[in-house]
């Protein structure tokens, strides 16, 4: 038996009991001032209160004492904060008395009374889209345009140490029971508009998000499909073929006896016998996947418990003191210690030694168990969290030294057990445009790592554009996880799919590979900052009303902005189009350096119309983005740190990026080496880019690296003022080229030490390049599927005129009589006009 003391309260960070001096407190009621923004709220006929942990929350001491104020008037308390004032009776909770106003919060929705609808909520997130065709209504966040929002603990269990639960031996340390107290108890948010610090405030409450392992931000391959070992081989071997990196594989429900189960024991959607006749060796084919790059999840459906015709049964039953011969299902129980103790241990673990890494917990049974309130999926997530934790010197712990689960949402706190998966989507457009709402609404929520059946799961229709637009969007999604049905038409190979559609995947998929150093940078941010990945836009204006309007648009970490395609094209144009608002500043098209102004505070609306192969994603001037590049040596899946890099730096402002890599230890154990890059911008003297020093932990990285330094978005004659120095000596780059398709001037180096300081310098400053508007504009009118004589008349008058008198007509906008004429009469499709005019308007 593994002893699972480490489980302790102290491990999970709980702080459970709000200091005195923060605590106001009557015979039935209590309030405690947890920040001055942040209240708990309860009443208790008994007048005692919970001062354990709960389900959701663990920290009701945030380290200092807040300002307060606290006056009786009346009959009234009247409590005063920087951002709130309270009011209460001293009574039951009521509407009539207890209520609180948030102050500066600009809504008429400002005063939250006990028990109001939150009508202005932002929303959160929802346990699963299972079988969902488009949209559904979410769970409420932690956030509201109103100032205020609720959360509700007061049905919630309580977490105890315990080394002994109603006469079972205890070996977890912790244990989750009913409160024994019925209170109500509710923690008021009321941060007005201040979003991100309601957001980390909600972290310090619940938990962190925990640091995850650097390959969950490859691609994983999924498919509900009867792979047997030599087809799943065939299979990774093709991708190989094709140079498409995959860097997890996740085995649906058949790699257990499923069908040749004896009636009597019921179906056998729920297994733990591993079905020799598709996987004769199982240690070696999981081997195999370790020897390719990839690590491997298996799916598993615990309801039905432990049955006779299971390889582990006599085990299970002795354990839990059934006699082996009589058959009797070991039932499932997330309320034993003793069952959960020995589903572990004689279930698990040795599937773990053999070499899965992590469980794909697919509970779809309900919220019921033995226990008053426990919610089966919460349980589960609770206990494989911790225990895919345990540090016990096998050869699994040492494989894989940080936790991780792979499950639905369980509610507020749920983000402590990553990664969560979303749920069986049908395939329609309608499912992948709620994707990435769905997405960054959940920040609101602190659930930063949803994991999307990628080109949708069941039914629904085949639309090839379709999925290369979900491609693109599991590319800028937190988990990038292709999923499908066992449908012969529903494969999700890129090689399954006409030319320019594979293109796109194929695309789409080596971009995220390369992502990887990026996103594991905000992986670092969300753990110790407590800043999700994908974030909506008002997070950063939330007053400014249209940055409500783009449901579909987020930010993707620090450095991008993304509105991906979640709606067809349109046959005239041959794009489609994204609706994008780009707050003030100065923006680049991440993939074709196109610069885009948006000179005014409001921001700016556009359209933005892209063929197959093309994503709306956008960086600030001043962006840094790093990028890794499969080295000559370096297996295709590859996660380690990268001995080559690619940085994508963008002009028009100064900025900074730090690159942050460690050695994947546990995280009570991890160091970091960290790498800081520094943009120093002017278009008319010098212009610097730096890579300092590795500092930290050296040994976390190659000594020595070779770089790609593009600048994106810059004219071809600035490669003449390219100088390079090494720790303050001058070097010649292994190359200095440009590309005009994307605007880039790439200079490369080749085994720089880690050690060493670069510095980039364009003498004489750095220019925006100008946009290629002509030639942008002759690629619209290429494709568009309209009269030659009518492209030949656009394409004279755009030539003619230029962009500052034709960007009239772009906006629809025109007072030019002789440019008015020439449109009028060419009876140029409206989708045409408008893609015309993003290429006309950009800057």
């Amino acid at each position: 038996m593994v002893q699972r003391s480490a489980f302790s309260l102290a491990k999970m960070g709980a702080k459970p009991v709000t200091g005195s001096d923060a605590v106001l407190q009557g015979d039935r009621w209590r309030i405690s001032i947890l920040t001055d923004s942040l209240i708990r709220f309860e009443w208790s006929e008994s007048g005692r209160f919970v001062d354990t942990p709960t389900q959701m929350a663990l920290v009701r001491d945030f380290g200092c004492t807040p300002k307060f104020e606290a006056v009786e008037r009346g009959g009234w308390l009247e409590i005063d904060t920087e951002h709130l004032h309270i009011s209460y009776d001293r009574q039951a909770f009521s509407k009539e008395g207890l209520y609180a106003t948030v102050k500066g919060a600009n809504a008429v929705g400002n005063t939250w009374h006990y028990s109001d609808e939150q009508h202005g909520n932002l929303g959160g997130t929802y346990r699963t889209l299972d079988g969902i065709d488009g949209a559904v209504p979410l769970e409420n966040g932690v956030i509201s345009r109103d100032g205020w929002a609720v959360l509700d603990d007061s049905r919630a269990n309580i977490i105890v140490e315990s080394d002994e639960v109603d006469g079972e031996k205890n070996p977890f340390g912790t244990w989750v029971l009913p409160k024994t107290e019925e209170t109500t108890d509710l923690y008021l948010f009321g941060y007005g508009h201040r979003y991100r610090e309601a957001v980390h405030d909600f972290y310090t409450l619940t938990g962190a998000t925990p640091l995850l392992p650097r390959y969950v931000f490859g691609n994983w391959w999924s498919r509900y499909h009867r792979y047997t070992e030599e087809e799943y081989r065939e299979l990774v071997e093709r991708f190989e073929k094709e140079q498409l990196p995959f860097t997890t594989a996740v085995i649906d429900m058949d790699w257990h006896v499923v069908d040749d189960v004896d009636p009597k024991y019921g179906s056998g959607w729920t297994g733990y016998t591993w079905n020799r006749e598709f996987f004769p060796d199982p240690q070696r084919f999981l081997g195999w996947l370790h020897e390719h790059g990839m690590k491997a999840t298996l799916n598993v459906h615990p309801r039905d418990g432990v049955r006779a015709f299971e390889d582990a049964y006599a085990d299970m039953a002795e354990a839990m003191g059934i006699d082996p011969g009589s058959e009797e299902t070991v039932q499932f129980d997330l309320t034993s210690p003793r069952f959960m103790s020995a589903y572990f241990d004689q279930l698990h673990h040795p599937m773990e030694d053999e070499g899965v890494d992590f469980w794909w917990l697919d509970w779809q049974q309900g919220g019921v168990t033995r226990q008053k309130g426990l919610d089966p999926l919460w349980g589960l997530n609770h206990l494989h969290y911790l225990d895919s934790g345990r540090s016990d010197g096998s050869s699994y712990s040492e494989r894989n030294p940080r936790p991780l689960t792979f499950s639905r949402y369980a509610g507020p706190g749920s983000h402590r057990y990553p990664v969560g998966f979303s749920g069986d989507t049908i395939v329609t457009w309608e499912s992948l445009k709620f994707q990435p709402y769905f997405t960054a609404t959940a920040s609101n929520i602190g659930y930063g790592w949803w994991s999307h059946d990628i080109g949708g799961h069941m039914f629904g229709y085949r639309d090839e554009e379709l999925e290369a637009r979900w491609y693109q969007l599991g590319a800028f999604s937190p988990i990038n996880r292709l999923h499908s049905t066992d449908s012969p038409f529903n494969g999700k190979e890129p090689w399954n799919f006409r030319g320019e559609v594979e293109s796109a995947m194929v695309k789409a998929l080596r971009l995220r590979h390369s992502m990887i150093p990026y996103l594991y940078a905000m992986n670092r941010r969300a753990a110790v900052e407590g800043d999700p990945l994908v974030q909506p836009m008002y997070w950063d204006h939330p007053e400014q009303e249209d940055a409500y309007t783009v449901p579909t648009e987020f930010m993707f970490g620090t450095q991008l902005l993304v509105s991906p395609i979640v709606s067809p094209a349109e046959r005239d144009v041959q794009m489609a189009k994204a609706d994008v608002w780009l707050p003030e500043g100065t923006w680049f098209d991440f993939f074709t350096g196109r610069r885009y102004s948006s000179p005014q505070k409001e921001g700016r609306r556009i359209e933005v119309w892209r063929g197959m192969d093309g994503i709306p994603a956008f960086a600030k001037a001043g962006g840094i983005i790093p990028l890794q590049r499969q080295a000559r040596d370096e297996a295709l899946n590859a996660v380690s740190n990268p001995q080559s890099l690619e940085i994508l730096v963008f002009p028009g402002a100064d900025g900074r990026f730090t690159l942050w890599e460690d050695t994947g230890a546990s995280e009570a154990d991890n160091t970091w080496a960290s790498t800081l890059m520094t943009w120093t911008y002017a278009a008319e003297r010098d212009s610097v880019f730096a890579i300092d020093p590795v500092a930290g932990d050296a040994s976390a990285v190659p000594a020595s690296r070779d770089w790609t330094v593009t600048f994106r978005g810059v004219p071809e004659f600035v490669s003449e003022r390219v100088n390079v120095t090494v720790d303050g000596m001058p070097v010649r780059p292994a190359q200095i080229r440009y590309d005009k398709t994307t605007l880039s001037l790439s200079v490369d180096l080749c085994g720089v030490a880690a050690s060493s300081r670069v510095e980039l310098t364009v003498c004489g400053g750095l220019p925006l390049s100008d946009n290629p508007i002509v030639e942008d504009a002759f690629a619209v009118l290429k494709d568009a599927q309209v009269h030659y004589r009518t492209k030949e008349k656009a394409y004279a008058a755009i030539r003619r005129f230029g962009a500052a008198s034709i960007a009239g007509f772009g906006a629809m906008e025109v007072h030019d009589d002789d440019i008015q004429g020439r449109f009028a009469q060419s009876h140029m499709p409206h989708c045409v006009m408008q893609a015309l005019a993003e290429v006309l308007l950009r800057a």
